[in-house]
């Protein structure tokens, strides 16, 4: 049965069925799940490590809060947050991923993280959790691949209480002068090349490089969250705006 082009999404620069992308998606991160970790490293020169840093100074989460990480991937973030809220606080490490997830939980279980940080594999477009329910809520590198987003955005929404934070740390659109060419290059060139060397698995990253080009800028996510519900949005841009921290609040 032919499905309606209209109801296509973008799967890199693909357009193919909600469904074709959900499975897609989940292909390339079970493909790179156990290399994740590394090959951010690699792809950022360590600078992810930095704008995560920064992400988790806007929580404002305090001792005895309650935050979800969404698309957690492999718990860096949910560390954090962990500290964050402290013992009588509530962390949920969430992923559509199972692979991904285990990832987490392992590395997290290494770093001697327990008690206060619970697991979910959940899709974010419809998130099992009450209505009111999180102090914070942060994705990182994870929104460009959810498939409808904006569905995604409005489950966020609801599942925070009122005067509760939305994070989201997403690669976006360069607007360093001059940066936008070497950026290409390198995404198109060097990503690829990286990931069949060290992940086995070059289309994964050329999958990766398109699905950024493919995401909202800065002002057009902005925009999202506001229609999504969330007020006093803003954004700072990192890296000459390679990458960009989204902030909302729930009214």
């Amino acid at each position: 049965m032919n499905h309606d082009p209209r109801q296509e999404t973008d799967f890199g620069y693909q357009r193919v069925s909600p469904g074709e992308k959900t499975r897609r998606v989940r292909g390339v991160f079970d493909s790179v799940a156990r290399k994740y970790d590394v090959m951010n490293d690699l792809m950022s020169f360590g600078a992810h490590r930095l704008w995560k840093r920064f992400a988790l100074s806007q929580t404002g989460l305090r001792p005895g809060q309650t935050a979800l990480d969404l698309a957690g991937g492999t718990g860096d973030l949910a560390r954090v947050l962990a500290r964050q809220v402290g013992a009588e606080g509530s962390v949920v490490l969430a992923d559509i991923n199972d692979q991904m997830l285990a990832v987490g939980r392992q590395r997290l279980a290494d770093a001697g993280v327990f008690g206060n940080v619970h697991y979910a594999q959940v899709n974010a477009e419809a998130l099992p959790f009450p209505d009111n329910h999180f102090d914070c809520i942060t994705i990182a590198f994870g929104l460009r691949n959810v498939t409808d987003k904006e569905k995604a955005l409005v489950a966020m929404c609801r599942a925070l209480k009122p005067s509760g934070r939305l994070l989201v740390l997403e690669f976006s659109q360069p607007v360093a002068p001059g940066l936008k060419p070497v950026y290409d290059w390198y995404s198109f060139n060097l990503l690829p090349l990286m990931g069949r060397l060290v992940a086995q698995d070059a289309d994964s990253y050329r999958y990766l490089a398109e699905s950024i080009r493919m995401h909202p800028d800065q002002e057009t996510l902005k925009t999202m969250l506001a229609t999504a519900g969330f007020v006093r949005c803003l954004y700072y841009n990192l890296a000459g705006g390679i990458v960009a921290l989204h902030l909302g609040f729930k009214p």
